[in-house]
């Protein structure tokens, strides 16, 4: 089983977190395969908008599975953590400033990385139980300054669905 789906249904680009039983904490391939499919789908008439959601109810996504941070920096090799940061902050600024529409479907825990992943997305939908953290935990100041963009839209979810597959009339959220 991999720990990423990424592939095309109909005219959506997919995008399915696969890791439950580590609340599909976000690996460095997994950061690495969005941006890829992202920059694959960007031009493809075919994919009129992208869908990221995540298996499992527990978490949409826990944060960046910091096991390997932990690991490399602790056998000395810091340059593993400042190209997982730096290439997780771009695609959290390629995920905010894309041209095709990209909804997120974000149920129970969404964390630091899964911040960035969800709400840096043009449409958001949270699960009604859902709880959303931003803050820095584990990974300090570095995390905070990762998700400092997605902050601002994390109050802007609305989960009042008017029964019409809409949340609110500003239309800040849509369900499929």
């Amino acid at each position: 089983m991999s720990e990423i789906d990424i592939r095309i249904e109909g005219c959506s680009g997919r995008i399915t977190l696969n890791r439950p039983a580590a609340l599909n904490a976000a690996t460095y391939d997994m950061v690495r395969a969005v941006e890829v499919a992202l920059d694959r789908w960007r031009d493809d008439p075919a994919v009129a908008l992208v869908v990221m959601d995540a298996e499992g109810d527990k978490a949409f996504c826990a944060g960046g599975d910091i096991a390997d941070l932990y690991a490399s920096g602790k056998a000395g090799d810091f340059a593993y953590g400042q190209r997982f940061w730096a290439d997780e902050y771009r695609l959290n600024a390629k995920l905010a400033e894309y041209p095709k529409p990209i909804v997120s479907l974000m149920q129970g825990f969404t964390m630091g990385g899964g911040v960035g992943l969800g709400c840096h997305a043009s449409h958001r939908v949270v699960g009604e139980t859902s709880r959303i953290r931003a803050g820095a935990g584990c990974g300090g100041i570095a995390a905070a300054g990762a998700r400092a963009g997605a902050a601002g839209r994390i109050p802007r979810v609305d989960r009042r669905a008017d029964g019409r597959g809409r949340c609110d009339p500003r239309g800040l959220c849509r369900s499929l």
